[in-house]
């Protein structure tokens, strides 16, 4: 019997999820065919989480959770983990690849990473996805991750590879950056840290729902239809999957529903398509599902 539970549903699979609210505590999460011990562990050297393991011998799912008091709290701790997982691999293969997706989030936790020291001529930044858009647009990731990377950190300028978006014809811009991913990653490319945002609809990356790149599985760079008025280019599930690393990180109280069907492993949404084998989740305390605030 799990004292202190609260029960949730995912609007979807229909399935309860128990969620324990004491100091230390565990639950179990039912799916179809599949048992899974949920432990919850609060007050961890990061903040407070849970981890998910499979106890039945089906297909395994542990992801790390980490929840922390705030936004810049979560940008902080991405930022620690990213310089950790950098130092580590420049040590064990002698660079760093990273792939960062957009946001306002990822933007503080660059900023919060440019101050780390770290080995940083060895230290490649890829982009997960970009607007198709001019140079210096708004709208462009590109434009942020200059402003909080460039501008604060050592890092040479040709070690941030963009997305080639403004190529005369994007589908080879596309085909292009998948030859310079295979150049320092290789083939097929490994990256050793992707960093991944869930938007409202369930997205991640510019993976949208009902869009047909979802179904691609023979690129690991795409083109999307058109998403809030863009088309994008993307990186794919089959490289996002292949990372050595995945970095979740979702904040404020509209993730909730998203994060709650993340840590379900819902196909229905796009993020529910990643592997969870390597990754780890951060959300701010609003953003969690059934928890209290850490401390």
């Amino acid at each position: 019997m799990l004292p202190q539970t609260d029960r949730l549903f995912n609007d979807r699979i229909r399935h309860p999820i128990l969620i324990a609210t004491g100091p230390r505590k565990c639950s179990l999460r039912r799916r179809p065919n599949k048992l899974f011990l949920v432990l919850f562990v609060f007050g961890s050297d990061f903040g407070s989480g849970m981890i998910l393991v499979n106890v039945t011998g089906a297909r395994t799912a542990a992801m790390k959770y980490e929840i922390f008091a705030d936004e810049p709290a979560v940008a902080t701790a991405a930022a620690k983990l990213i310089a950790a997982e950098a130092r580590a691999a420049v040590a064990a293969r002698g660079r760093f690849l990273m792939a960062v997706s957009g946001g306002k989030t990822p933007w503080v936790m660059l900023e919060d990473l440019a101050i780390e020291d770290l080995p940083w001529a060895n230290v490649h930044i890829f982009q997960v996805d970009e607007r198709l858009a001019p140079d210096g647009d708004p709208d462009r990731n590109l434009t942020h991750l200059h402003a909080s990377l460039l501008g604060n950190a050592p890092i040479p300028h040709e070690n941030i590879h963009a997305m080639p978006v403004t190529a005369a014809d994007p589908a080879q811009g596309a085909r292009d950056y998948e030859e310079t991913l295979v150049r320092w990653a290789g083939q097929p490319p490994v990256l050793d840290l992707i960093h991944l945002g869930l938007g409202a609809d369930g997205h991640t990356a510019s993976l949208v729902p009902d869009d047909p790149v979802l179904g691609c599985h023979d690129r690991d760079v795409a083109l999307t239809g058109v998403y809030q008025n863009r088309r994008r280019m993307t990186l794919t599930f089959p490289i996002i999957n292949r990372s050595r690393r995945i970095l979740w990180l979702a904040t404020g109280a509209g993730k909730i529903p998203m994060v709650t069907r993340l840590l379900a492993l819902d196909p229905a949404i796009p993020a529910g398509r990643v592997s969870q084998d390597h990754a780890i989740l951060f959300t701010d305390k609003d953003a969690a599902p059934g928890h209290p605030s850490p401390g």
